[in-house]
């Protein structure tokens, strides 16, 4: 196993705030993100409309496995330097259960979480970049001559 993608809610603020800390830690294995939504995600797991991934994050490695859920969360540890002795603990079969638990209820109370923590989504800094990409020239130098 080499490489990981990671399937995950770009709407969701604390799923892009995983997001980004994933792919700050130093890792064993490559690790790709896609918005579980995207035409990509498609063609590389057609059966992912069927997985309910906008309720739990889904891991494919590149043998083709596919992992949801509180496994999905043990195998990103595993693929961490920092964390791989984590994901053993997690995955032993007195840590199984309530490893499940946790990752149940964060799944379910993400959004709630994301807006209590301020976190933006993907999708969200998208369009703000977007739309301060569309601000004419002349009305940016207008507002930051007015900052001046």
């Amino acid at each position: 196993m080499h490489t990981l993608t990671l399937f995950y809610d770009a709407r969701c603020g604390l799923c892009s705030r995983v997001r980004q800390w994933l792919s700050e830690q130093p890792a064993y294995v490559k690790l790709e993100f896609l918005p579980y939504d995207s035409a990509e995600a498609a063609r590389r797991l057609p059966s992912i409309q069927h997985l309910q991934a906008d309720q739990e994050i889904v891991v494919m490695a590149d043998t083709g496995e596919v992992w949801q859920g509180a496994g999905a969360w043990v195998l990103c540890l595993w693929a961490l330097r920092e964390y791989r002795g984590w994901s053993a603990r997690l995955a032993s079969p007195a840590m199984q259960a309530a490893a499940r638990k946790v990752v149940h209820w964060i799944s379910r109370n993400r959004i709630g979480m994301s807006r209590l923590a301020g976190f933006k989504s993907d999708a969200e800094l998208t369009a703000i970049a977007e739309r301060v990409m569309e601000e004419p020239v002349c009305r940016l130098r207008h507002d930051l001559d007015l900052i001046d």
